[in-house]
């Protein structure tokens, strides 16, 4: 039986929350209590080299508790939901047979959403439309692209953040590749068939100024630990500006910093 046409029968946890909420020690609390091994479903921690900015867990972490779907692709790779959903579905099955439960964590709402319910698109970039919102973005600034998104696509608007440039070029992209919104698209998404009966979900909130102060703090940890030095050492192996995985928050600050655009201030306000 293919992944399209299957039940997971085996237990499956999933801890959800918005980034800086203080998951990662929860989570290692509730792996190793119930003997679990962890599976990011995280966008950003799959590329490697990347590990300031996408708060990926250290070595000694990983070592604690054993860790999947991170450090598994080159910066230069796409990487989509669909091919989460596969990589995902190995890893749980990988986990189960040596008798312990999945545990999925992880800020990636929409990689969870294709993996179980199947609502995810798969189409192809456009690279010539991918380089002109990107140019766009630098030239226009990112509230006009989300202006934009949310005329065109209101529905997806209403969903991605504008800070979240990285969705807000995606959506326009599939909008103009293929003349119809990202959430058509989504609705109209033949489901997957994949079956968890076992799966419990566990969602962590706070109050919103509270939560604030934590990106704040995170934010000015990212700095202190690196990442523009992390940048740097990735812009001089090789890795272009323009990638998809150097558009992602923290990183596309990083790079205005090191091309004079912004002062060290102001990047740490735009984050």
């Amino acid at each position: 039986m293919s992944h399209k046409q299957r039940i997971i029968n085996g237990p499956v946890l999933v801890l959800v929350c918005p980034t800086a909420i203080g998951k990662t020690e929860l989570s290692f609390q509730i792996a190793e209590q119930l003997n679990c091994e962890i599976v990011s479903v995280d966008s950003m921690q799959v590329y490697r080299h990347m590990d300031i900015g996408t708060a990926k867990p250290s070595l000694e972490e990983r070592h604690r508790v054993p860790h999947h779907l991170i450090d598994i692709v080159d910066p230069r790779e796409q990487y989509d939901a669909a091919r989460f959903v596969s990589d995902s579905l190995q890893a749980i099955d990988e986990i189960a047979s040596r008798g312990r439960i999945p545990l999925l964590t992880g800020g990636t709402g929409l990689y969870l959403q294709a993996l179980t319910d199947g609502s995810f698109v798969s189409i192809s970039s456009n690279k010539e439309i991918r380089h002109t919102l990107f140019d766009r973005l630098q030239r226009e600034g990112r509230e006009r692209l989300y202006r934009e998104l949310q005329a065109v696509d209101p529905v997806t608007g209403a969903r991605i953040h504008i800070n979240d440039t990285q969705r807000l070029i995606r959506a326009l992209e599939i909008v103009y590749t293929t003349g119809t919104p990202w959430s058509e698209h989504l609705l109209n998404q033949p489901k997957s068939g994949i079956k968890f009966s076992k799966m419990l979900q566990l969602g962590l909130t706070t109050q919103r100024s509270i939560h604030d102060e934590r990106i704040i703090q995170r934010t000015k940890l990212m700095l202190e630990q690196g990442l523009v030095q992390e940048v740097e050492k990735l812009r001089d192996m090789g890795y272009s500006r323009n990638l998809k995985s150097m558009q992602a928050i923290g990183y596309r600050h990083a790079h205005h910093y090191l091309d004079g655009h912004l002062d060290l201030a102001e990047t740490r306000e735009s984050l």
